[in-house]
């Protein structure tokens, strides 16, 4: 009867638990956040605990399963309609190398040190970090980097090229709500971008998927897509 009510009880759990996972949505390892790998944790630790402790039942676990579920799924529905909770939550891209001078606050701030800085760029075949004009460490803990034009691949040099300016593309725009912070920073204030966006046939920033400024090539604007 044991082996009986134990198989009974990890089918019914098996079941709930690929319901939840499809709910919550499906990610690569790569592209998990913290905060997802901890729930994912926790989801597993309350499916197995509770199959083995005979004091609880088969609701017991499949109430525990849902609610920890939705939780997970309201978590989720906000972080993808709020950027201030996804920021919380998930985190923000921090630029730890700006125009090849390592920012020590940004370091400081994610609590990374040189060490684990250089192991990071290591990963990206960069050895040296004169060669890195920008560096972006990424909410999951990877880094992005952009090389200096004489590193890159082909290098200048070797196409006896002269070496050109390299510019960071900056958001300015997700999911329709405006990153005022990047966009002052870049010396710009809100009529000079109502202004660049009449220029693509958009009104108003709520039209706007997705905007990133580039000094040497300006606005890049990808507007919703109205069915």
């Amino acid at each position: 009867m044991d082996l009986i009510h134990t198989s009974i009880e990890l089918i019914l759990g098996f079941i709930a638990l690929l319901i939840v996972t499809k709910l919550i949505g499906n990610r690569q390892i790569s592209q998990i956040t913290p905060f997802d790998f901890i729930s994912a944790i926790v989801l597993g630790e309350l499916l197995g605990n509770a199959i083995y402790d005979r004091e609880i039942s088969i609701f017991h676990i499949l109430y525990a399963l849902f609610l920890w579920g939705m939780l997970m799924l309201t978590v989720e529905m906000l972080t993808q309609k709020y950027l201030k909770v996804r920021g919380f939550l998930e985190g923000n891209p921090s630029i730890v190398i700006r125009k090849g001078v390592i920012d020590r606050d940004e370091l400081k701030k994610n609590k990374l040190d040189i060490n684990e800085l250089q192991n990071l760029l290591r990963q990206k075949d960069v050895f040296s970090i004169r060669e890195v004009e920008y560096a972006i460490l990424e909410s999951d803990g990877k880094i992005s980097v952009l090389k200096k034009s004489k590193y890159m691949v082909p290098t200048n040099e070797d196409l006896k090229l002269s070496e050109k300016p390299v510019y960071l593309p900056v958001t300015f725009i997700i999911d329709g709500e405006v990153l005022w912070d990047n966009v002052k920073a870049c010396g710009f204030e809100e009529e000079w971008l109502i202004k660049q966006l009449k220029r693509h046939g958009i009104d108003k920033p709520e039209d706007v998927f997705y905007a990133e400024w580039k000094e040497d090539e300006g606005m890049y604007v990808l507007p919703f897509e109205h069915k």
